[in-house]
């Protein structure tokens, strides 16, 4: 698939990883009234931006409740704080015009709903009990009489030992939107991405380059070396791509050069099919971050839709035109950071 290759400066991260939390665009309760003539969609590593201009071509003013829907999630110490992965700063626009939005909390705690135990007892839900990280404690769940509290905890819902609240998180802003009659409206809405990362060895590029590996290779072993395959993969990356990659790494003589560090941002682009078919005009535009000069630099593949063209707008930004596009697959972003090799072999780990 068509992609494109940046090259920019970003600190290299640690040894640790993290899956992507991929939210998306506005869905419709199956509003085949209302068409996407356009949606302008631009991604980087810090903020996802969306425009829509939504065209009701019916003689009549369509009434219909419009959600950006939060992928479900826990609660614990391996979790992104409920602050993020509830996207706590999405910000909504109609027209130009802020519009608020209400917030759908349910609980579920092994496929069973518990959101009517916990509305009683005032625990808010999205929160879990407006948690505090550096405190340790669920204030919500410790204003609670002992007996309650016990019970509570009989019935799975917080531990005994630690207040972490047990129960999965589905969490929708929704609210309701007029598209008048032979008219257009214009909606925006953005948020910060929850971005995945992973530490890849440089055998698995190598693998990918190669279409081959051999046997007994020290570094890596069967499983890890799969799903790094499947992770880099998911990014499309080019042959030109990856010689770039391996290259840099292969240079690079610091310490960590045995790695890539491969970030990406998740988009759900599939949630326009539950409007009225098909986006009109849809444009991509993914962007880079700021340069920092003498630090690692950023190259950055993903699978254009519909194998697309990528256009190189400028030095930062690069672009994906398609008219009547009828999403197919979701949208991955990677952003991998590498050593910048002048910096590095200036002042070398030897």
């Amino acid at each position: 698939m068509a992609i494109c290759t940046v090259f920019v400066a970003m600190p290299v991260r640690g040894d640790d990883s993290a899956a992507a939390v991929g939210a998306g665009g506005l869905v419709a309760r199956r509003e085949t009234r209302v068409a996407m003539a356009k949606e302008v969609l631009k991604i980087s590593p810090s903020k996802v931006v969306v425009d829509y201009d939504f065209w009701n071509d019916t003689d009549e003013d369509v009434t219909t409740e419009v959600a950006f829907p939060i992928p479900p999630y826990e609660h614990g110490p391996d979790e992104w704080p409920a602050e993020k992965t509830s996207f706590s700063d999405f910000r909504l626009t109609v027209d130009g015009e802020p519009v608020k939005y209400q917030a759908e909390s349910r609980a579920f705690l092994k496929g069973k709903e518990i959101t009517g135990v916990l509305n009683a007892d005032r625990i808010d839900i999205a929160t879990f009990g407006h948690y505090d990280w550096k405190k340790d404690r669920a204030p919500e769940f410790a204003r609670l009489p002992n007996a309650e509290q016990s019970r509570l905890v009989k019935l799975g819902l917080f531990d005994s030992d630690e207040p972490w609240g047990n129960w999965t998180v589905h969490l929708q802003y929704h609210w309701t939107q007029v598209f008048p009659a032979k008219s257009t409206v214009h909606i925006r809405h953005e948020y910060t991405p929850i971005q995945g990362f992973e530490m890849m060895p440089r055998a698995t590029i190598r693998k990918a380059l190669h279409e081959s590996l051999l046997a007994g290779d020290p570094e890596v072993d069967a499983t890890y070396g799969a799903e790094d395959a499947k992770l880099l993969g998911s990014f499309c990356p080019e042959p030109r791509f990856l010689k770039s990659l391996e290259r840099s790494m292969t240079s690079a003589q610091v310490e960590d050069a045995a790695y890539g560090h491969p970030h990406w941002v998740d988009f759900i682009l599939t949630s326009a099919n539950t409007w009225k078919q098909p986006i009109k005009d849809f444009t991509l535009t993914v962007e880079r971050e700021a340069q920092r000069a003498g630090e690692s630099r950023t190259m950055v593949s993903f699978c254009s839709p519909e194998r697309a063209e990528v256009q190189k707008i400028d030095a930062e930004h690069f672009q994906v035109h398609l008219t009547n596009l009828v999403p197919k697959a979701e949208l991955r972003i990677g952003f991998f950071d590498v050593p910048d090799v002048k910096a590095a072999n200036s002042s070398s780990v030897k």
